[in-house]
């Protein structure tokens, strides 16, 4: 033996080891951000995702929304899929950790056979037809020296940690989808009663100017531009019909319902609720309890702890065998002492050749390890971009919302001179017709820019890991599923 080889090899064997590499979460290329470009001061994010995140759907102060987050947690199918995959996580962990201890078996057979007479164990003058009756036991147990089986249960441990973060992430994504498509079709009502009243605004235009053309007062072309403003006002409010059936379709299946068994009633409203305000002081460890990331995080140390498990493979196997029990070729003296037989004693196996089997296995696992560390420095990376554009976006559109808000005083101050300039028989009906689109388009942008402002006031809760006024809202209860 190497002599260098020698003294590794005996420790090990003396006192077990485990050739996993020392494992620290992997560092960043480079150094992560001291704060966040769009606002406010940051410190470094450690993942800390066991916090609680709390039911921050409470702070849009919603009671129709309130209701419908509850549900998710208890009826989504994604969710239930997703503890499903955690309860089999759960699972192969107490499976690898059952080679912590030996193997027990019992075993009773009864058989009859006949030798041939041509056979060379046949002995002349010996019955050719033989009975054997044995009952016994087997044990086994493999010695863990290096670290083998600690390594594959590591490995197990890590995978149902990132299991469970999935499970986290996957609560939170779906909350947050929920809350966005419920802002989305709250929305949709207040475009719907907008477009509804401009339908019969628009309407009414149209019987005016039937009348002035019959009485001569106005040419034929105003009462056809009126006709095509109604019908694209008309196309335009059944299409938002459309839009608001399919979210109210979507938020159906996030709360496990059936489409056609479910139904949210409009709502008459002339905008959105109010939103929380997003503070620039935000504390920075909400950042840090990113399910993902943390999920990316366990991941690696899995494929870290597999790294052991290949190097084991170059190195014997160590167990501890026993068998013990009764045998006997007649059944009056099968269960009695000179029946008896045992063996115990120490087993090493060594894989001598193998084709390239195991380097091949290491390298495998070496491959997977530089995977996940990539997935993670990448999950980092993609968490940070979500939140900075989410900053960036709830920023933009609130100058977005002033500025549209004084075009859409703007437009209705035209649209009032234009059809009193029309009244006056100053413009032709065409430069009433365009300020009326001018003025719809501006306020159905307005009310876009509030649906979108909602959407990444929740998509930025969601970059955060949750509540970021996690004090003042009580702790969210743990995702259950009923069985069924």
């Amino acid at each position: 033996m190497d002599r260098p080889f020698a003294g590794p090899l005996l420790a090990a064997l003396l006192g077990g080891c485990s050739l996993a590499p020392h494992y620290e979460r992997p560092a960043m290329p480079e150094a992560p951000p001291q704060r966040y470009k769009e606002t406010g001061e940051w410190k470094v994010a450690v993942p800390a995702d066991a916090r609680a995140r709390g039911p921050w759907w409470q702070l849009f102060h919603d009671a129709d929304l309130d209701e419908l987050e509850s549900a998710v947690s208890s009826t989504n199918q994604s969710l239930r899929a997703a503890l499903a995959r955690l309860d089999e996580a759960r699972a192969a962990t107490r499976i690898a950790g059952s080679n912590y201890f030996p193997t027990l078996d019992a075993s009773a057979a009864a058989t009859r056979e006949r030798v041939s007479l041509n056979s060379p164990s046949y002995a002349p003058g010996k019955p050719g037809t033989t009975n054997l009756f044995t009952v016994g036991a087997n044990l086994s147990y493999e010695l863990d020296l290096f670290g083998r089986v600690r390594n594959t249960v590591a490995n197990a441990r890590y995978n149902e940690q990132a299991s469970a973060g999935d499970l986290a992430s996957m609560d939170l994504e779906l909350h947050a989808e929920l809350a966005s498509d419920y802002f989305t079709l709250r929305g949709l009502d207040v475009e719907q009663q907008l477009l509804d009243q401009t339908v019969a605004d628009y309407a009414r235009a149209l019987a005016l100017t039937q009348n002035l053309y019959q009485g001569g007062a106005s040419p034929i072309s105003d009462v056809q531009q009126a006709q095509a403003q109604l019908e694209s006002a008309r196309t335009q409010a059944e299409d938002t019909r459309l839009r608001r059936a399919q979210t109210e379709h979507a938020i159906a299946v996030l709360v496990g319902r059936e489409p056609s068994t479910f139904s949210l009633p409009a709502r008459a409203a002339e905008q959105l609720p109010s939103l929380p305000a997003v503070d620039a002081g935000l504390a920075s460890e909400l950042l840090e309890r990113r399910p993902d990331v943390a999920a990316a995080e366990r991941r690696v140390a899995a494929a870290n702890a597999n790294v052991g498990v290949a190097r084991a493979a170059y190195f014997p196997v160590f167990s501890l065998l026993g068998s013990g029990g009764y045998q006997s070729t007649q059944t009056s003296n099968w269960l009695t002492a000179p029946s008896q037989f045992w063996s115990l004693g120490p087993q090493a196996v060594l894989t001598l050749f193998d084709g390239g089997l195991r380097r091949a296995q290491s390298a495998q696992a070496h491959a997977v390890y530089d995977e996940q560390v990539a997935n993670y420095r990448g999950t980092v990376l993609t968490a940070y971009q979500e939140v900075e554009d989410n900053l960036a976006a709830l920023r933009q559109l609130r100058l977005e919302s002033v500025s549209q808000a004084a075009a859409v005083t703007a437009t209705q101050g035209a649209l009032e001179q234009a059809r009193l300039r029309y009244k006056g028989g100053i413009v032709t009906y065409l430069e009433v017709v365009a300020t009326e689109n001018a003025s719809l388009s501006a306020r159905l942008t307005a009310v876009d820019i509030d649906i979108r402002q909602a959407a990444a006031t929740v998509l930025l809760i969601r970059a955060l890991g949750g509540d970021w006024h996690q004090p003042t809202v009580a702790a969210a209860p743990a995702v259950t599923v009923p069985a069924g």
